[in-house]
């Protein structure tokens, strides 16, 4: 099958409309028709770097299509069925997925370079084998991905809501309510109020915390944050850091969640002020390139005050539990889904899209394939 898609052809490079070939499904491989892709931060990380993976690659992680066939021994999806993409593949099956920890899953060895489990490549451009982005490729118009990736939902469910629910809602989400382990009566800190961000709000409240303070430099991030559960909003971490000991009584804030789009140095430090003792700090966001996101901790500090460190990936979910409950989290009125989307882009206004995140007047910017 022919279809279109936005390439990186190389990092520092721009995404790349072109018309390359999907496979067909082999045993274990689903072939999908995107319906939306959500843009994450994560895919602007791609442009500047891929640690441990390779170049050209079809860009997106985060969307949400319609099954179009099926290959030998796939069970769990069949033709017409919808279906949320995950990042991470979770086989059931490994040390990992049993232990309950899905989202470490030894199937997701190579997402840095696309290439599926079964060790074929779902595309080819001009004759050379290429992959898709965490074995996903959402912004082709067609991919081919492992059933391991595949999230079967209810087909009333709509399906660019439902997008969201592949990354930027489980990870911010999780990384309140797993990673930070957030409990009733909590204070915590959200740092970067972007589509990861404001779900870790939503997850803070959900699992019952007294305080969530968001911080943000743009407003109308913490303007949507206070929409969806910030009880206050500031724009530097040393305003929250200040008002997590008011809040607390002295103590400072219980959990502190790191959603900015780039993670560095400066920003862990002012994290970390946040924290109170005992406090969880979470670590969600990344660097654009590999030490870019290397980060040091006070040890005297750490020590005496017992505070605990935790990287969060995925927000520790189960995509095979958590999208479908997060679904109907949304269908019963609990979840917010609808407005943090803020505005479509058609495939080849995805720089635009990228460009409105980067000067932040978009929560979440969404790509419809028509």
């Amino acid at each position: 099958m022919r279809t279109t898609a936005a390439v990186l052809r190389a990092p520092e490079t721009e995404y790349e409309l072109v018309e390359l070939e999907v496979a067909d499904p082999g045993p274990g491989e689903v072939l999908v028709e995107m319906a939306f892709a959500g843009l994450c931060h994560s895919d602007e990380h791609l442009r500047h770097s891929n640690p441990g993976g390779r170049y050209p690659i079809v860009g997106g992680h985060e969307g949400s299509g319609v099954v179009l066939a099926v290959g030998d021994g796939v069970t769990a999806v069949a033709p017409g069925d919808h279906v949320v993409t995950s990042f991470l593949p979770a086989c059931g099956h490994c040390r990992y997925c049993a232990a309950g920890r899905a989202n470490l899953c030894d199937k997701g060895a190579t997402i840095a370079t696309g290439q599926l489990p079964s060790g074929r490549w779902p595309f080819l451009l001009d004759g050379e084998p290429l992959g898709g982005f965490c074995m996903v490729g959402a912004f082709a118009r067609h991919t081919l991905l492992s059933e391991y990736s595949c999230v079967r939902i209810d087909p009333h469910v709509p399906l660019d809501t439902a997008a969201l629910l592949a990354c930027s809602v489980p990870t911010g989400w999780g990384s309140s309510v797993y990673s930070g382990g957030v409990r009733p009566g909590d204070t915590v800190v959200v740092v970067g109020l972007g589509g990861v961000g404001v779900n870790a709000v939503q997850g803070a409240r959900h699992a019952g915390a007294l305080h969530v303070i968001g911080v943000d430099p743009v407003a109308l991030k913490r303007e949507f944050a206070s929409s969806v559960g910030a009880t206050r909003v500031v724009a530097d971490a040393g305003e929250a850091a200040a008002l997590a000991r008011e809040l607390s009584r002295g103590t400072g804030a219980d959990v502190v969640v790191v959603t900015v789009g780039v993670m560095g140095p400066q920003v862990m430090a002012e994290a970390s002020a946040c924290l109170g003792k005992g406090g969880t700090l979470v670590l969600t966001a990344l660097g654009y390139r590999p030490h870019d996101g290397d980060v040091q901790l006070r040890g005297q500090v750490t020590t005496v005050f017992e505070h605990r460190v935790q990287g969060a990936l995925f927000g520790s979910c189960n995509p095979f539990r958590d999208i479908p409950m997060l679904a109907r989290l949304h269908e019963e009125g609990r979840l917010e889904l609808d407005r943090l989307i803020t505005k479509r882009y058609p495939l080849e206004e995805i720089g635009e899209g990228y460009r409105a995140q980067a000067a932040g007047e978009t929560i979440r910017g969404l790509l419809v394939h028509e």
